[in-house]
């Protein structure tokens, strides 16, 4: 699919049935989603899972690594392949992706949407969100970035995103290695500025205009997106969303706890 202003997006479009769209994290791709994405496409859903701009197999422009963009990149594959009754569904940045194309677009052509371990409602502690993630947290992600990329997304795979870092935890290999190729295959300039776009996107408005089903997911040993940032700050902002909360699970749950979320996905959807 190419965008108004030339970007190729690529996507992945498995099954057949009411259409379920999967956003991605930083600095991940379309594959992350590949265990829920095959799921329901053995569940009678239409799943389609793309690769943002500047990550995986979609151009790597210079310019539209912010989140306005990201949103209408979304708005744009929904409306070339003429998605109706759709379901959104926004892991970590993802999220972010969601809550802003409903800011920016609307639930016209939506049914319900999900969050896991979502990035909104705003990540960054200011002075009007004292309960934010300090602003050196992601500098020191830059930093980490320009130092040694690769290193970077190794210490993040075996370390925080998946709890590898807890007592007791075993993460496979195979996940964390999954988790370095993706980030490795996102282009290094768009990769970089999403970390701004992730974490100093203010996303409260956007959820104030949710106005569909939503369904919040998220653990509540999540190192990277606070649970109290992130999924309970949004199930509190939105109307009548409803919380699902995994004990002592990390952000990464697409993975560590994949049948459980594949699950509750199917369960949310078939209740429409």
């Amino acid at each position: 699919m190419t965008t108004a202003d030339g970007a190729r997006i690529f996507y992945k479009d498995w099954g057949e049935g009411r259409p379920v769209v999967l956003s991605h994290g930083w600095p991940l791709n379309a594959d992350s989603w590949e265990a829920q994405q095959l799921f329901l496409a053995h569940n009678g859903f239409r799943a389609i899972a793309h690769d943002r701009r500047g990550h995986g197999r979609s151009d790597q422009t210079w310019h539209g690594n912010a989140m306005d963009t990201y949103a209408d990149d979304l708005a744009a594959l929904v409306d070339a392949l003429d998605l109706r009754e759709v379901t959104l569904v926004g892991f970590s940045t993802g999220g972010g992706e969601v809550a802003r194309y409903v800011g920016r677009h609307g639930t016209s052509r939506v049914a319900q949407v999900v969050l896991v371990s979502a990035v909104p409602p705003f990540m960054l502690r200011t002075d009007d969100n004292p309960d934010g993630v300090p602003g050196e947290v992601f500098d020191d992600l830059r930093a980490g970035s320009l130092a040694d990329r690769s290193q970077l997304y190794r210490d993040l795979a075996d370390g925080p995103f998946f709890g590898n870092d807890r007592p007791g935890a075993a993460v496979s290999q195979g996940i964390r290695d999954a988790f370095w190729r993706q980030g490795l295959e996102a282009g290094h300039h768009n990769a970089y500025e999403c970390v701004a776009a992730f974490s100093a996107t203010d996303f409260r408005a956007d959820l104030d205009a949710f106005d569909v089903p939503t369904l919040v997911i998220h653990g509540d040993d999540d190192q990277v997106v606070p649970i109290d940032v992130g999924g309970r700050a949004s199930a509190a902002r939105i109307a009548h969303a409803e919380l699902i909360v995994y004990p002592d699970a990390p952000h990464g749950i697409t993975d560590t706890h994949k049948q459980r979320l594949s699950d509750d996905l199917l369960a949310f959807l078939r209740s429409l």
